[in-house]
């Protein structure tokens, strides 16, 4: 049975004079999905959002919402509710005035707002705060009321442009909890946009990772993190970022050369590998052990520096010419200098073709 789909995006293009932003964009949103539009600043996450949210007309394409055409429609006619960055609450209100201020100016009857008013002030427990105004609040409460101000509406897809990044990153780890406590009490479609990994891995069911206005790949946190479709996605996800060093494929496909070693590929899940002239093998540092004396298919390294992080530490090193990052036990010391063979899972690998930098 096919899944409803709560948004649907068609061929969508949006140009600025000569300056293309989005390019043929296709996407279908699920009904109740939590999806992250992730990527770098200039990558059109939130110009999707504004097209979705009807802030900016499209060049080309159609935009549908619950099945419904929406391309032409005014923003207050999709039936969206839209958080933005900046709280962009009425100072002289209370936060009971500004949460029911939309309500008011449609007419609905007194004792509907209460019951609306109330019932997300109840959700977002801010309850005790309804009587103040936004000078008396902490910048995490006053996201709060601004979700509440979106609550209200009674909509069917919530519409986040990085509502958090205006918050230290304590209030910002928790009202990441916030967020996905309340899309599983709610189960509305919810489209995020964030420039932050951790974000979207957290909260996402699934992330549109996004560059130059092109959907690099759309798939959930897992498959995004451990198979990235090409060696921007693989790069962009993961703090520290994935180890990238270049060689080529040998033996049909059979081995990895690196400098002089071969690095035998079996176990590695991806497609069929064959003879390729430059290749880059890609692993996390999570998924890359260190030991004191030689081991079949490791590579030599020397230390340069260690971070201890708490639970483990991070160890960077120099294997030849390539900067390599590897996480490690915390009751592992190194010290610089010290010679080290870095051992890798090519079942965690991901191998991309130097040319066109797709995974293989």
């Amino acid at each position: 049975m096919t899944q409803m789909q709560s948004i649907s995006i068609r061929d969508l293009s949006l140009s600025f004079g000569g300056l293309t932003v989005l390019d043929t964009l296709n996407l279908d949103i699920r009904d109740g999905e939590f999806l992250v539009l992730l990527g770098p600043s200039g990558c059109g996450k939130s110009t999707l959002l504004n097209c979705i949210a009807g802030l900016l007309d499209v060049t080309e394409g159609q935009i549908f919402i619950k099945n419904r055409n929406v391309t032409w429609e005014e923003p207050a006619r999709r039936g969206i509710g839209m958080v933005f960055q900046s709280y962009a609450l009425y100072p002289q209100m209370t936060v009971r005035g500004n949460l029911s201020f939309g309500l008011k100016n449609k007419r609905m009857p007194k004792a509907e707002i209460d019951a609306r008013v109330d019932r997300a002030a109840e959700i977002l427990q801010i309850g005790p705060l309804l009587d103040r105004k936004p000078s008396a609040l902490s910048g995490g409460q006053k996201q709060r009321v601004a979700i509440g101000r979106a609550l209200v509406r009674d909509v069917d897809v919530f519409l986040f442009d990085e509502p958090l990044s205006n918050l230290d990153a304590k209030l910002r780890a928790e009202l990441r909890v916030e967020l996905k406590r309340l899309h599983t009490r709610l189960g509305n479609t919810m489209v995020y946009v964030t420039h932050d990994q951790i974000e979207a891995l957290t909260l996402a069911d699934r992330i549109a990772v996004m560059r130059g206005g092109v959907i690099q790949q759309l798939a959930d946190p897992q498959v995004i993190y451990n198979r990235p479709a090409n060696l921007f996605v693989a790069g962009f996800i993961g703090s520290p970022a994935m180890n990238f060093v270049n060689g080529s494929l040998v033996q049909g496909g059979a081995a990895f050369r690196y400098g002089d070693q071969l690095l035998p590929t079996a176990g590695y899940e991806g497609g069929p590998l064959l003879d390729l002239g430059r290749a880059i093998l890609g692993l996390r540092p999570e998924h890359l052990t260190l030991h004191s004396e030689p081991q079949p298919g490791a590579i030599p390294a020397v230390v340069e520096l260690e971070e201890p992080m708490g639970a483990d530490s991070l160890v960077w090193l120099r294997a030849g010419t390539d900067a390599v990052t590897v996480r490690a036990p915390a009751d592992r010391r190194f010290g610089a200098g010290e010679t080290v063979w870095i051992g890798l899972d090519m079942g965690r690998a991901s191998i991309f073709d130097a040319n066109s930098e797709a995974r293989l």
